[in-house]
């Protein structure tokens, strides 16, 4: 079996959300940023299992909170995160959130069925055996529940222009187990999980080429991601996406 990566703890201090992919693009309104989690919170309410606020769900490494703050009318929301500022934002911006410092892969706060909604930002990443927290999230999930998560996809198409070692994947130290989509859906199948859509969310790492201004590339080639998040719709194959979207099910019906 592959070793175990080590967790590399000295990186998630109060200081993290000024580093790395954080660091060189904007958070503010009408960023990237700022359309991705609308776009997230979209999705995640039309696949969300039926019911009203006193639905549970949980994130997983729940950042600065701006996903929880725009769910927090449409769902009963917990937030988890290692990095005290985190969580000082998220009870900021999320107040109706229950959020608190912690491990988010510890699941036995939650009883087998408790969770109606599972999301994982840029979460599993991090992990160093993200398999078996796809096994507890499948325990803690009712029947019908949803685990949505988004994780970079290391063999996109253009990642072969790029350098490895400091493209927007590489250079976060973070990043210790990086997936294609067909390894993240074998995992989740083989916990009980069916996947229902697994999709790109566009090739905005630029630049790819030499000469061509970078913000000339970023409009030719985010367009189509742009339209996605703009249409709420899903239509990007996994290949042309920095990173991969997917939206897991446990089967059987919500009760």
């Amino acid at each position: 079996m592959p070793e175990t990566p080590p967790v590399p703890a000295q990186h998630y201090t109060d200081d993290y959300f000024d580093k790395w992919n954080y660091a060189d693009r904007p958070l503010g309104r009408y960023s990237m940023y700022w359309f991705a989690r609308r776009y997230f919170a979209a999705l995640i309410r039309r696949y969300a299992p039926p019911g009203g606020p006193e639905r549970v769900l949980l994130e997983m490494g729940c950042g600065l909170g701006d996903l929880l703050m725009l769910l927090q009318d449409d769902f009963s929301c917990i937030g988890v995160d290692l990095i005290p500022r985190s969580i000082e934002s998220t009870q900021r911006l999320a107040p109706k959130a229950r959020a608190r410092v912690g491990d988010a892969t510890d699941f036995t706060p939650y009883a087998d069925g408790a969770l109606s909604v599972v999301v994982a930002l840029h979460l599993l990443e991090h992990l160093p055996q993200p398999q078996a927290t796809i096994g507890d999230i499948y325990r803690a999930l009712k029947p019908g529940g949803l685990f949505f998560f988004a994780t970079p996809h290391p063999e996109y198409s253009l990642r072969r222009f790029k350098d490895r070692a400091t493209d927007a994947i590489g250079k976060d130290q973070t990043h210790i187990n990086c997936h294609p989509p067909a390894t993240w859906r074998g995992w989740c199948e083989g916990a009980g999980l069916v996947v229902l859509k697994q999709f790109g969310d566009g090739l905005w790492d630029v630049p790819y080429v030499p000469l061509v201004p970078a913000r000339v590339q970023f409009a030719l080639f985010g367009l189509p991601a742009l339209a996605q998040v703009l249409t709420r719709t899903t239509f990007t194959p996994p290949a042309l996406g920095v990173n991969q979207i997917n939206v897991v099910r446990k089967a059987g019906k919500n009760v």
